[in-house]
């Protein structure tokens, strides 16, 4: 028989190689590995090195397989590794299967393999899912003939505050070594020692901390490596494990989600080759526990006086419906300064950027028909007007566009406004396989080459930031981009003035594709949604006639708000003057805005506010009602990755007491006597595909100019400064073993500006609102007159201590050496 239908699509005839495995005759692409080709008529060679995204090693050698004929008519005299060993016209393979010399030799070397190795499986957390222990069961013998002392180690040893090792489980397979120097280019840890000596360590001065680490423990075949979070808590067959998507990030991994008894006990990488092909990041398989502290939110609580009590769910729904009614009742304003303005609804609805597709179409919904207002966004997050349209223009209801793939395969992809390993980390992986495999060139706009930039052996394209957009309208004759280019823009580029505009007319010029990569999960799905003050659900705009009666006849409406909203930020200055005076707000943090002081403001002067929420936070210690909301394991739903894929969520734990922010929203929705007519997220994605992307003209394209930048004078700098992967997130609290890797936050300048001080010099950042003291840190890849800062680093929040974004100009000047930095004073 022939077996070629899993020969990769569009190879031609003369491209495939047959063979014979065990005397099945199969035909497989040219460069195909024996152990790949046998995969393909279903026999399974037993292996521990080999992974099929990993560079091929033979270090186990457990693969050894018979070659009676290597395709030249001459056998090969011994056992050959069938993970190096490449197909070649007429070769003759013989597995364990039909093989008694292949099959001896398997056995043998895993008799070599268990010598030193310790009987650890009743107390091993891979026991139960342990490919040694499978394959000595499967492959081995019966009975051990080795009566010595085994080598053994202290165990475990840290080579990482979230990855243990034992040492004396190792077999050396080089699984780890291997990905963390091909997949994440992290080469922090490596084989040392040799012979019966060897193992794996760490350098002195670089200690292994890697965005990926996680994924060493996932692929290690013997439990040598352990995560310190989950050892010693279950057992394998104990756990019940539910396929998902990960709430973090826009890049929507698949996830298996292992939990036990209502709790979730860990989470790996899933296996989907066209996202996240089979990793993961550290953030997205670790940080699950935040939701679960003290400060859970679990009952309904109403304002009395100047505190919050329980009530039950009837007694709250009547107070937010009273609070919402009255707030509707026209008044005077307080101050006459306002008096001219015109006047505008006084709902306002925030629903946070990590929702879901369908609960962020239940707030888009409940805002317009239930509050008659377009008041509503969830960008919890520095944004602008340009960027709005850019959204309608260029995002909004286009489906999937620009893919993984894509980035893998293209000529070259420019990256504006984005650092990939620290906001969006799957698309830093798959970048990063497509330089290592395919020559892809990478270029990055911006005022440095960051760590992760350098690991994609990008490009810089110096642009001082703010002014971004003036570097995209001239581009380097060095940048080549062409139709098979990829344009990947961030939602820092919405902070450079014109730089959005100057990214969709570099791409008409040079026919590259564009997409857009948020850092939120649930961001893509809520622009779809319609949560946006200028879009309606599809991309419709709002001030499109013929597009308001698509969405009035599918939600049974006679009319809609024919006006754009307010965004985020005029929200809370209206709030603040008394024009906008009830808002309902879901997931938001007040650090997370331009202006976090604006946003209390606008809190505390709102007569009144309703907060949906898994926590208590900022938002509920000022909200007037306060609803209990379902952690992302106890709903159900769909995540829009940054391509526009679909990411299923799977409810797998039951949820008391609280809801969805769909249930909440409907329930509030009947007691204000305009129904929402879904109640459950499969209600609300039927209803949103019935409506549909909208097939009529696009959003104008915006058209701003790139921004006239103020050039810092002495003792200044521009700011530079990016969410990194792990920092001050409230969705990492709880997690102490993934805070530990966090890199160390420093201050980031160029060798001129320096000007021969030390690394580890204490350099004091400034504005009028604040100051930051961080150890310099000196960087050669970095232009003149700019300061680089994390924006959210422990003890060191850009938003709060400075009150700035990028392009801003801010003071620098050395820190009293009495003072220390952050970290160290909270010992972080």
């Amino acid at each position: 028989m022939t077996v070629s239908e899993n020969a990769k699509a569009g190879v031609e005839k003369a491209d495939l190689v047959t063979l014979t495995v065990d005397g099945i005759e199969v035909s497989v692409p040219k460069g195909t590995l024996v152990i790949r080709a046998a995969e393909q008529v279903g026999i399974a060679i037993p292996r521990f090195c080999d992974h099929p995204l990993l560079d091929p090693v033979g270090a186990c050698r457990q693969c050894l397989v018979e070659v009676p004929d290597a395709g030249n008519g001459r056998g090969m005299p011994k056992p050959q590794a069938s993970c190096t060993l490449e197909v070649a016209p007429g070769m003759q393979i013989k597995t364990q299967v039909t093989s008694p010399v292949a099959k001896k030799a398997q056995e043998g070397m895993l008799e070599f393999l268990l010598i030193n190795h310790p009987l650890d499986c009743p107390v091993c957390d891979k026991g139960g899912e342990c490919p040694l222990q499978n394959q000595s069961l499967s492959h081995g013998y019966g009975e051990s003939r080795y009566l010595g002392a085994k080598r053994t180690f202290p165990k475990p040893i840290n080579i990482s505050a979230q990855v243990l090792l034992d040492r004396e489980r190792c077999v050396l397979c080089a699984r780890c070594t291997r990905f963390s120097a091909q997949i994440a280019g992290d080469p922090f840890i490596a084989l040392v020692e040799r012979g019966a000596l060897q193992q794996v360590g760490i350098y002195e001065t670089e200690p292994f901390e890697s965005y990926f680490s996680g994924n060493t423990i996932q692929i290690c075949p013997v439990g040598a490596l352990t995560s310190a979070a989950y050892r010693f808590r279950a057992r394998p067959f104990d756990l019940v494990s539910t396929p998902t998507a990960c709430e973090h990030c826009a890049s929507g991994c698949e996830l298996r989600a292992d939990h036990r008894r209502g709790a979730v006990m860990r989470r790996l990488a899933g296996n989907d080759p066209e996202v996240n092909e089979e990793w993961n990041c550290d953030k997205g398989r670790f940080a699950f526990v935040s939701g679960r502290g003290a400060d859970r939110v679990t009952r309904p609580l109403v304002r009395d006086g100047d505190v919050l009590r329980p009530a039950s769910w009837p007694e709250a729904i009547d107070v937010a419906v009273r609070g919402l009614r009255a707030a509707a009742e026209p008044r005077e304003l307080a101050n006459d300064e306002f008096a001219d303005l015109p006047e505008i609804s006084p709902y306002a609805v925030l629903p946070g950027g990590r929702l879901t597709m369908e609960d962020a179409y239940g707030y888009a919904k409940f805002a317009r028909t239930v509050l008659g207002t377009n008041n509503i966004d969830h960008r919890s997050r520095p944004h602008t007007l340009e960027e709005a349209g850019f959204l309608a223009h260029a995002v909004a209801g286009t489906g999937l566009g620009t893919t993984y793939a894509d980035l893998e395969n293209a000529s070259s992809v420019l990256l504006v406004g984005l650092e990939p390993e620290d906001e969006s980390p799957i698309v830093f992986l798959r970048l990063r396989k497509g330089m290592r495999k395919k020559g892809l060139k990478v270029f990055t706009v911006g005022s440095q080459l960051s760590y992760g930039s350098s690991k994609l052996q990008a490009t810089l394209v110096p642009a001082t930031p703010g002014d971004e957009a003036s570097m995209l309208l001239d581009l380097p004759r060095e940048v080549e981009l062409d139709e098979r280019s990829v344009v990947l823009v961030g939602e820092r580029a919405g902070l450079a003035h014109g730089a959005l505009t100057a990214a969709l007319e570099l791409v008409h010029r040079t026919g590259a594709k564009l997409a857009w990569v948020p850092r939120r999960a649930g961001e893509r799905g809520a622009v779809d949604a319609g949560t946006l003050p200028n879009l309606l659900p599809g991309g419709r705009l709002v001030t499109e006639p013929t597009a308001r009666v698509d969405v009035q006849a599918a939600w049974g409406v006679e009319n809609l708000p024919a006006e754009p909203g307010l965004d985020a930020d005029a929200v809370f200055a209206a709030a603040a003057e008394g024009r906008v005076r009830a808002l309902v707000v879901g997931g938001i943090e007040p650090a997370d805005f331009r202006h976090p002081d604006a946003v209390i403001r606008g809190l505390e002067a709102a007569e009144f506010v309703i907060s949906l929420e898994t926590r208590m936070s900022e938002v509920t210690e000022r909200a007037d009602v306060v609803f209990p909301v379902s952690l992302i394991e106890e709903r159900s739903g769909t995540f829009l990755n940054w391509e526009g894929r679909e990411r299923p969520v799977t409810q797998y734990l039951g949820s008391q007491h609280v809801m969805s922010d769909l249930r909440v929203l409907a329930a509030l929705a009947d007691a204000m006597g305009s129904p929402l007519g879904i109640r459950t997220s499969a209600e609300a994605k039927a209803e949103l595909a019935e409506i549909g992307a909208w097939d009529g003209a696009r959003a104008e394209m915006p058209a701003e100019d790139p921004a006239v930048v103020a050039g810092p004078g002495p003792g200044q700098a521009i700011l530079a400064t990016w969410r990194e992967l792990i920092d001050d997130s409230r969705g990492s609290d709880g997690e102490e073993a993934l805070l530990a890797t966090a890199r160390t936050p420093v201050v980031r300048m160029n060798p001129a500006m320096a000007a021969g001080l030390p690394d580890g010099t204490l350099i004091r950042v400034s504005t009028d609102g604040g100051e930051i003291v961080l150890p310099l840190a000196v960087t050669e890849d970095m232009i003149d007159r700019v300061v680089w800062v994390p924006a959210a680093a422990r003890g060191a929040r850009v938003s709060t201590q400075l009150g700035a974004v990028p392009g801003d100009v801010v003071n620098v000047a050395l820190a009293d050496p009495a003072e220390s930095s952050p970290t160290e004073s909270e010992g972080a």
